[in-house]
């Protein structure tokens, strides 16, 4: 990962340090900006930017250009709120009923999930004599959020119901972009074509990280795009795209030697076959390093990837290092458990699961150290 810096100036009490790239987070928004122009690129920030920070991610990515940032619940809209004056901040998860003076005064815009939501918002923006901004999110298949098809039939017979709303985009989701070729893509593009043809007109979106990848005719006016910001590959089928952001290590507490027929970690279900060394580090599930990667993952150490042995533990982990010189596997030493050369997506694989999870999942025990300006140049 580009800009990283030398750990020699972190504190010595640190037992793992999460590097977070912000020049590359703006890099990868600038090239997905690039890709969908002249629809607009929003960013979604929602998690605390993916595990990463979102109040210092945000400002780097309206410094890159970002001015649309879409969070999940409220409270983050909140949060974002003070370190973006400016900027559009969308909540995806809807309106509360007896929330809407709160998204009022941030000026939050809601996106829409029913009938009941935006009767309730188009009400207040009456009341208030101007027009409130909103999104309105129609089901194409997702079976989740927005609305399905009968309430989709009365907005379309009643669209009286939007009065009073700045209607800024009507907006769908897609379920199955990461895979290329799925029939649900097509399913759902055809879909949203109907349904938008059938509502007051607006501009649309519909395409997440993996369907901005998909073909043009899925960019729409808007396209959001989360994790591919964050350095996690949207097309599997290929090479990632995306700029890595993240580099993750933990130090290293002790290495002993072992022969058979001793056994490591939790349940004695990892036998040592032969004489060697073992590094325990500090790192585990409680700093979201799962659980279910005992035995299943490799980390990194002068260049070599070695294997974690046993189960992870809520605070340690175990890495044969027995093939390592002494000089680089050591107390005190680091290493590397999410980097180049074992990326978010190997660790999502090993563990079973997707980069997103790996990346929410990192914990707040780590020593974050942030590189690229937070308000560096757009250029």
């Amino acid at each position: 990962m580009k800009n990283a810096t030398s750990l020699t100036a972190d504190p010595p009490w640190a037992s793992a340090v999460l590097t977070i790239d912000l020049e590359a987070i703006a890099e990868n928004y600038r090239r997905l900006a690039g890709l969908v122009h002249p629809a607009r690129c929003a960013a979604v920030v929602k998690a605390d930017a993916y595990g990463l920070g979102a109040v210092e991610v945000a400002p780097r990515l309206a410094a890159a250009g970002a001015d649309l940032f879409f969070v999940a619940q409220p409270e983050e809209g909140m949060r974002l709120r003070g370190v973006l004056p400016d900027a559009d901040i969308a909540v995806l998860n809807g309106l509360p009923e007896g929330a809407e003076a709160d998204y009022e005064g941030l000026r939050l815009i809601p996106v829409l999930n029913d009938l009941a939501e935006i009767d309730r918002w188009a009400r207040l923006a009456r009341s208030r004599g101007r027009s409130l901004a909103a999104i309105v999110h129609v089901d194409t298949g997702m079976n989740r959020l927005g609305l399905p098809a009968g309430q989709v039939d009365r907005l379309a017979a009643e669209p009286s119901r939007l009065a009073g709303l700045d209607l800024r985009y009507v907006m769908s989701h897609l379920a199955c972009a990461d895979e290329v070729g799925h029939p649900m893509t097509g399913a759902q593009s055809a879909a949203f074509r109907a349904i938008t043809a059938r509502l007051p007109r607006a501009p649309t979106s519909l395409a997440n990280s993996s369907g901005i990848f998909r073909g043009a005719g899925l960019h729409g006016d808007m396209v959001r795009p989360g994790v591919a910001l964050y350095g996690v590959n949207p097309t599997p089928e290929t090479t990632n795209p995306m700029r890595a952001c993240v580099r993750l290590q933990a130090r290293i507490l002790q290495v002993r030697d072992v022969d058979s027929p001793m056994t490591v970690g939790y349940g004695a279900e990892y036998n040592i076959a032969r004489p060697g060394k073992i590094a325990t580090i500090a790192i585990g599930y409680a700093d979201g390093y799962l659980r279910s990667l005992g035995g299943e993952v490799h980390v990194c150490l002068a260049g070599r990837a070695l294997p974690v042995v046993g189960r992870i533990s809520m605070d340690l982990t175990t890495v044969d290092v027995s093939d390592v010189p002494e000089d680089e596997a050591h107390p005190g030493g680091w290493v590397e458990i999410i980097g180049s050369i074992v990326t978010v997506d190997d660790v999502a694989a090993a563990a079973g699961t997707i980069g997103y999870e790996i990346l929410t999942s990192l914990g707040r025990r780590y020593h974050r150290h942030y590189v690229g300006s937070a308000r560096g140049s757009a250029a």
